[in-house]
């Protein structure tokens, strides 16, 4: 048996990894897996328990020094989040959009409730493991071997607090890794330990964002002892209520159904969804708050809603509205009568920041089992980002938010949601799929601290379009934001993202154009090193006879299908069109349909169908719809 933890926390003030000649120059970094190594003999760990937690928190990724989300530093993501707090200006700051997006009420633009400052536990790792080690908290943040080196000496501390052996049998040490995640709760823990090994079962290996390769083998037959996470003395939160999968932790926090002030109401609808209408999307957030701060919001009855909220550090869901019921999310009111909505942890304009693997996991196992309950597709015009929803009119098009950004990895996501985003067809097929490599997309943006500014470099899922077949010609414009293109991070005009469909119009050398927002849009599409793959899809083209035909923000019916009590809803065209000759592709067929609630009183709740049918497409960054009587479908 190596030496007690005790002994080597203190040995480590004066021989921070090695345990040999005094060395204050940190480990190279070109050596992670080494680090690993050495930090598991010397804190006593199995390494591939070691390896397994990194790999949840961050995929072994350093990402330069910078935090995550959640104040989460290196590949161990030992947190230190005063900070990331610090800047949380609360909910979708970016945007002026109405929530409901509903033009039968007036529109709702709630006040963001503070962030609290006090510190769970679960954001202060990184001062524990300072303490354990002797190493300092720059070292910490900066250093990815000191960082592994933290990470060792907090599971090591875990696992004698819990009067757990200090074994190399990765079985005994479920209880500490279920601890390292930070829950207050067993079953947040529990899951999180659950999917640490089930990483480790597996087995992985990949290169690192700075260039390192670490391998996991695989240990099939691993079965960890569950029971020794009793004595944690965690709380039990009760799953009752919830309508999640059994492989996530979630809790019920309801969103309240109120009354309140001069015959208002919040914060969201009651239905009866899938009965009344079909669920179609499933809409991706980001908070840009803090967790504590965000349940506060979604539990005022004068804010917004959505149907879950997933936290960061170890992915636990909390939900706050049934999915039969319609929540005020996504600024567009065809779009949420047909939608679930998922806010997770983070913010749009902080590059470094970065979300952990635990919430990317939890929030694709939360996706693929509402995607199979209401047969909804796994594909991007339907797993919607907020930043895809249409403008539900003219003047609502330059308020509508833009989260959850170019930062998400929608590669990633979509191979967790079992749907990896691969080419179909050959090299001149009419169709692509954004793909490019998320690491090495590196598009410049601006305005993310301050207008005009640079944002740090960051990997990207964001492609920037071009008038010509040329880096220097102008950036595409979007005509109804009525402003002049940007790199701005919030501007969409001119870019599109990774997973989305369109039919291509030109090549040139290295150069695809798509047909976007009723123009060419030219990006590099190096062969060596694709931004889009080959795709397949159906789409639509103005039918014969007609030279244009508008586009829509939502699929609304014609005025003769409502009934009386009931006003008609505008079938207001936005400023595009679909001109001759150009395609794009389309999600599919969607009726005309409005959910009439605008009182508390349910006694008036209703859905108006028309007999209009639509098609929804991918217009340009967002979806839009045009009416089926208006365009010929094809095969491409």
């Amino acid at each position: 048996m190596r030496q007690p933890v005790r002994i080597l926390a203190a040995a480590a003030l004066t021989l921070p990894l090695l345990g040999a000649a005094p060395d204050t120059t940190p480990p190279a970094t070109a050596h992670l897996q080494q680090a690993f190594a050495t930090a598991a003999a010397t804190y006593d760990v199995p390494q591939s328990v070691l390896l397994g937690v990194s790999y949840l928190q961050s995929r072994w990724d350093a990402h330069a020094g910078a935090p995550s989300v959640t104040g989460g530093y290196g590949p161990m993501h030992l947190t230190d989040a005063r900070t990331a707090l610090e800047t949380a200006t609360g909910h979708h700051h970016a945007g002026a959009e109405d929530p409901r997006g509903d033009e039968a009420r007036p529109s709702k633009h709630p006040e963001a409730a503070a962030d609290p400052r006090d510190l769970p536990a679960r954001l202060t790792t990184l001062p524990r493991a300072a303490r354990l080690t002797g190493l300092t908290p720059d070292r910490l943040r900066e250093d990815p071997a000191a960082n592994v080196a933290g990470g060792a000496a907090l599971l090591a501390d875990a696992q004698r607090r819990l009067g757990g052996p200090s074994t190399d049998d990765p079985a005994d040490w479920y209880a500490a890794v279920a601890l390292f995640s930070g829950a207050d709760d067993t079953a947040s823990a529990a899951a999180y330990a659950h999917d640490v090994y089930e990483v480790i079962r597996a087995g992985e290996a990949r290169v690192t964002d700075a260039g390192q390769r670490v391998a996991l083998d695989a240990r099939p037959g691993l079965t960890p002892d569950t029971a020794a996470l009793e004595r944690a003395g965690l709380r039990t939160p009760s799953a009752a209520g919830t309508e999640c999968p059994k492989t996530v932790s979630c809790e019920w926090i309801p969103a309240p159904y109120e009354e309140f002030g001069d015959d208002d109401y919040g914060n969201h609808d009651l239905g009866d969804r899938p009965a009344s209408q079909r669920i179609r999307y499933i809409v991706v957030h980001d908070t840009e708050g803090a967790w504590e701060g965000v349940l506060n919001m979604v539990q005022d009855p004068t804010y917004v809603s959505w149907q879950y909220t997933l936290r960061s550090t170890d992915g636990h869901i909390a939900q706050h509205v049934k999915a039969k019921d319609v929540a005020w999310h996504a600024g567009n009111w065809y779009v949420n009568a047909g939608s679930i909505g998922l806010e997770h942890e983070g913010f749009l304009t902080h590059p470094d920041t970065w979300y952990t693997e635990a919430m990317y996991r939890s929030s694709a196992r939360l996706v693929k089992y509402l995607a199979k309950k209401y047969d909804i597709p796994l594909d991007r015009q339907h797993i919607l980002g907020h930043d895809t929803v249409p403008g539900t009119t003219p003047a609502t098009i330059p308020g509508m938010h833009t989260d959850p950004g170019p930062y998400w990895d929608w590669r990633h996501y979509f191979e967790l949601l079992g749907r990896p985003l691969e080419a179909e067809g050959g090299p001149k097929s009419t169709v692509v799929t954004i793909r490019p490599d998320y690491s090495a997309n590196r598009p410049v943006f601006t305005g993310c601290e301050s207008a005009g500014e640079p944002c740090a470099t960051h990997g990207s899922s964001a492609v920037r379009l071009y008038s010509d077949h040329d880096e220097d010609s102008p950036l595409i414009r979007d005509i109804g934001l009525g402003s002049a293109p940007t790199t701005g991070v919030n501007d969409l005009s001119s870019r599109v993202s990774t997973g989305q469909r369109y039919a291509v119009a030109d090549r040139w050398g290295d150069w695809t154009a798509i047909w976007y927002l009723g123009q060419k849009a030219w990006f590099r599409n190096p062969a060596k090193q694709p931004t889009a793959v080959p795709a397949k899809g159906k789409v639509v083209t103005p039918r014969k006879g007609l030279d244009s035909v508008p586009v829509y923000g939502r699929a609304y019916p014609e005025k003769e299908a409502y009934p009386e009590g009931v006003p008609a809803q505008a079938v207001t065209p936005l400023p595009y069109t679909v001109l001759e000759g150009q395609k794009y592709v389309t999600g599919g067929k969607v009726p005309s349909e409005y959910y009439y609630a605008v009182t508390f009183d349910e006694a008036s709740h209703q859905v108006v169908r028309g007999e209009d049918q639509y098609y929804e497409i991918q217009f340009g960054h967002r979806v839009g719809f045009v009416r089926a009587a208006d365009v010929t479908v094809r095969s491409s």
